[in-house]
């Protein structure tokens, strides 16, 4: 019978004799309370990657979506498993977040196998190849551009895809109509691990610009 890991029992320890000792009361409210996060962040499995690392936030202040490449899939009520849209519908229809941030990296591995065009499946289902089928027009596009590195094709369709998960928010009616009305807000960033750059879309143009720190 296998033990559970020994490292994040030590990293349990750490946290309770840590950040959970000295946030107890916060923790207390939100347990009575319940949570009110004011922001859903669409961020990747990656495990360098952790939303609540890089934006230094506490317990109860990101909702987070993580999936495969931070994408969000069209609106699609199929009566199929959705559960970065299920996942959407809470954060806006329940929680009434006010700012949805789609949160791309570099290095992503999902997008780096978009790009390649003899990817292998990783298994017969092949789940991952299906999932980063909602960027393969890009990839497709991206990839004829003889003229840019593969590093560089790999950050552009990196960036495309958070405008193209942007554009697919914009396909649920809650989310369209939310902003109609001015009561909610997109946006889009890029984190490069690397260097811990921040990169933020701006609204108007789709550029990515570093914000001022």
């Amino acid at each position: 019978m296998h033990t559970f890991p020994d490292y994040l029992i030590d990293g349990y320890r750490n946290f309770m004799t840590g950040r959970y000792s000295s946030e107890r009361e916060r923790y207390r409210v939100l347990a009575d309370n319940g949570q009110q996060p004011k922001t859903l962040v669409i961020a990747c499995c990656d495990s360098r990657a952790a939303p609540e690392m890089i934006f230094d936030s506490g317990p109860g202040e990101l909702f987070v979506v993580r999936n495969v490449a931070n994408m969000v899939p069209p609106y699609e009520p199929d009566g199929t498993y959705h559960s970065t849209s299920a996942a959407l519908e809470f954060a806006v229809q329940s929680l009434r977040v006010k700012d949805i941030v789609v949160m791309g990296h570099g290095r992503c591995g999902g997008i780096r196998a978009a790009l390649d065009p003899n990817a292998e499946p990783l298994s017969p289902g092949d789940f991952i190849g299906k999932w980063m089928g909602l960027v393969s027009a890009a990839a497709e596009q991206i990839q004829m551009n003889d003229v840019m590195t593969p590093g560089e094709r790999q950050t552009a369709l990196e960036r495309v895809s958070i405008r193209n998960s942007i554009s697919n928010l914009r396909t649920f009616p809650c989310v369209r109509i939310l902003e109609e009305r001015g009561k909610i807000n997109l946006h889009g960033a890029w984190f490069d691990i690397s260097t811990g750059e921040l990169w933020v879309m701006d609204g108007k143009t789709g550029d990515f610009q570093r914000p001022q720190v």
